[in-house]
């Protein structure tokens, strides 16, 4: 590890974030942070990241509601809303409530009274959570539901598939949006108040046909926009009601609450315990917090559980009914769509880990015996079992890669996704076979019916085996979908680094997964090469070592203060990088901790765009070479370029796919590229990498941010240090902040049988 020498000139002072009181976009794209502000810690230091990855989309205005054909991003919406509503009907035909744990009394039992007299039908179910996204959503296509045990049998005598392109996705209608007279309506309303009438379109497509009069009945309904803060529901409130409304308003505490539940969601929590809410609904200034949750759930706007604590183990001894009640127990509070996707995929992996198919038994046969060493070990484990889990770095990737090529010439319906599009790119490159491509796909493109194989009469995917890479980075209602979406009898492989930072949406997965040894898991021994792998593997155990980089491969930039970072990081890339190492400065990342402050993604994307691709900024700021990242849909990041624009909108080339973003929906999608955040840039790869820590950033480091962001480059690593000894400390002492789940809890019961 070495220090580069550097020019002593002054740098010039940084761009400041000079925000002041944010506007619905900008407090979307901060919303995780007020999560961990308002409801109780729980969330990563760099949650704020979560949100701006997929685009607020709170600047979207009605223009966009004509569009004629689906975007990538709206079929993904249409296929999570397709899944919704088959849990929720899975749900309704349950013939009792969710239980979970032992008996209540006082508070906590007549919360779980409330819930399951909705879930009863003693009182409607709410909607609210319908149609959380932004942009309009198309019907759900065609296609029955698939009934458990209806999974295909495989065949032993299957050939080998032959080499074919990716599936393209099918025809798909219009999508349907809200009426134009409920648009208007909407419009009325908020101006009546004071609202931005932008927020329009969104708030009716939130709200459904009657929300001009919903909205004005109860103007907190506008904290269903994401993006839009308690203060200035308030507000809103104020200018509609008068005097009358204030905050002991039934109404306010219901929708404060479920706004709570949702920041939650954004910082990574599937769940809130009780205690945590009604704190954070006192620090909002609702008078009476449990009458709040409590409206809440008699609404149906959330859902109440009882969850057994953890205990040492200890002999079971019979309880008499009095000390039944004593037991101990977590209550906790959830959004309807994520306890439901919860339940199912946790029902989806039960599914899986009882029942392997045990046809092909010969094609797993020669599969294992076509692999040696650590790949070998996973096809055995593989072969025997319906769910796997795979642990290792960059290079591990290797494993599940040749399994996959082995799978498929041993005449296995075999297929693999990664987060990103460039992972999907990089793992194409270490399957063996000329039709390695036709095995590879990203997750939000198999969802989508954009890549992948086709789906039986049932709705299953056609396929014995999926490998998911990157699975650290699998949100709980992704995750419930692809396994909802495995026949009966397929093997499901989950393989990622679970070092690295968490999924952008809520729920952690993988991790709650490797913590309930449901199944067999293993280990790979493929360390990553060179002084960054030495480096990273250093950080993954809390250890921030200094190792021999001959070449330089590894060099630490002191800087003294953020303006300091910003032209430090300037020269790095434009000039050091690409003279010492031969890589172009379009090949180099940039990343740091957050979008604002002086050397957040904003202001040092400012500085490089006017030195790498200086303009004007005609279209909303970009200007056609600008390095940019396209956000389709939460959590989603696509690297790519400005092309050109025109009426249709902005022109993108993305993983090499041409993209259009209407002009409408360029503010809430697309950023500018050359600096990412950390959970931005998880699940790709660039040749080099510079990490910028200016002194502001302390808070937001965290053993998992450093390891994700040390370990972008793969040849060579700047970091440009303005933190001290706050670098090694949070290494050694900050691991990730724990996120509230249910899917352990869930998943006990399987825990015997594997």
């Amino acid at each position: 590890m070495s220090t580069e020498p550097e020019t002593t000139e002054e740098a010039g002072p940084g761009t400041p974030d000079t925000s002041g009181v944010p506007a619905p976009q900008d407090t979307a794209e901060g919303a995780p942070g007020a999560a961990e502000a308002e409801a109780d810690g729980g969330a990563e230091t760099d949650a704020p990241e979560t949100e701006a990855d997929g685009g607020s989309g709170a600047a979207a205005t009605d223009e966009g509601a004509g569009s004629s054909q689906l975007s990538e991003a709206e079929a993904e919406l249409a296929a999570q809303r397709i899944e919704r509503e088959r849990i929720e009907r899975r749900k309704a035909e349950k013939d009792g409530p969710i239980q979970s744990g032992a008996k209540l009394s006082g508070k906590a039992a007549d919360l779980l009274a409330a819930v399951r007299a909705v879930e009863g039908g003693r009182k409607p179910a709410g909607t609210v959570f319908a149609a959380p996204a932004p942009e309009p959503v198309p019907e759900p296509g065609s296609g029955p539901e698939r009934q458990t045990g209806a999974g295909p049998a495989a065949d032993p005598a299957r050939p080998a598939p032959a080499a074919e392109p990716v599936r393209s996705a099918r025809p798909a209608p219009a999508p349907s949006g809200p009426a134009q007279e409920t648009v208007e309506a909407v419009r009325r309303v908020l101006a009546e108040g004071g609202a931005p009438e932008t927020l329009a379109l969104q708030a009716a497509t939130a709200l459904g046909e009657g929300a001009g009069p919903a909205l004005r009945e109860d103007p907190w309904q506008l904290l269903r926009v994401p993006g839009v803060r308690p203060e200035q529901a308030d507000g809103f409130a104020r200018a509609l009601l008068g005097p009358g409304c204030g905050p002991d308003d039934e109404r306010r505490g219901r929708a404060v609450t479920v706004w709570l539940l949702e920041q939650a969601a954004l910082a990574g929590h599937t769940a809130l315990d009780l205690p945590a809410l009604t704190a954070a609904l006192a620090r909002q200034g609702v008078p009476d917090p449990d009458g709040a949750v409590q409206s809440a759930l008699a609404e149906g706007d959330a859902l109440v559980f009882q969850d057994p604590l953890d205990e040492p183990a200890a002999p079971a001894a019979p309880q008499e009914e009095d000390e039944e009640a004593e037991r101990p127990v977590r209550v906790l509070v959830a959004l309807e769509r994520y306890a439901l996707a919860e339940e199912s995929l946790a029902d989806g992996l039960a599914r899986l880990v009882d029942a392997p198919s045990r046809e092909a038994a010969q094609s797993w046969t020669a599969a294992v015996a076509a692999l040696s060493g650590g790949a070998a070990e996973l096809a055995r484990a593989v072969a025997g079992h319906g769910l796997v889990l795979h642990t290792g770095g960059e290079a591990a990737r290797a494993e599940p890669a040749a399994l996959l090529g082995a799978a498929r010439d041993a005449g296995l319906r075999a297929f693999a996704v990664c987060h990103t599009p460039g992972g999907r790119d990089r793992l194409a490159t270490l399957v063996p076979g000329a039709d390695a491509r036709a095995g590879v796909g990203t997750v939000a493109g198999l969802l989508a019916g954009a890549e992948g194989p086709a789906r039986d009469a049932d709705g299953a995917l056609e396929l014995d085996l999926l490998l998911v890479l990157d699975a650290p980075q699998l949100d709980v209602e992704s995750a419930a979908m692809l396994v909802e979406s495995l026949p009966d009898g397929a093997r499901l492989v989950l393989s990622g680094d679970p070092t690295l930072l968490w999924s952008a949406g809520p729920g952690r997965v993988f991790a709650d997964l490797l913590a309930a040894r449901v199944c067999p898991q293993l280990a790979s021994r493929l360390p990553d090469p060179g002084p960054v792998g030495e480096l990273v593997s250093g950080i993954g155990v809390g250890e921030l070592n200094q190792v021999e980089a001959p070449g330089k491969e590894v060099v630490i930039v002191p800087v003294r203060d953020a303006g300091e970072a910003v032209h430090r990081t300037v020269q790095l890339v434009a000039d050091s990088v690409p003279r010492a190492f031969g890589v172009p400065a379009d090949q180099v990342v940039v990343i740091t901790p957050g979008h604002g402050g002086a050397a957040g993604t904003r202001a040092l994307n400012a500085a490089l765009k006017e030195r790498l691709n200086p303009g004007p900024g005609r279209f909303g700021g970009f200007d056609p070479g600008d390095r940019i990242v396209h956000s389709p849909a939460p959590g989603r990041t696509v690297p790519g370029t400005v092309v050109k624009a025109d009426a249709q909108g902005l022109h993108l080339s993305c993983a090499g796919a041409p993209v259009v973003v209407p002009r409408e929906r360029v503010e809430g999608e697309v950023r500018h590229g050359w600096a990412l955040t950390a959970h931005q840039a998880v699940g790709g790869r660039w040749p080099a990498a510079v990490v910028v820590l200016p002194g502001d950033a302390v808070k937001a480091l965290s053993r998992p941010w450093v390891y994700t962001a040390f370990g972008r480059g793969e040849r060579h690593l700047s970091v440009v240090h303005g933190v001290e000894q706050a670098l090694p400390r949070a290494v050694a002492e900050v691991p990730a902040k724990p996120r509230t789940t249910r899917l352990g809890t869930l998943l006990r019961p399987q825990a015997p049988a594997a």
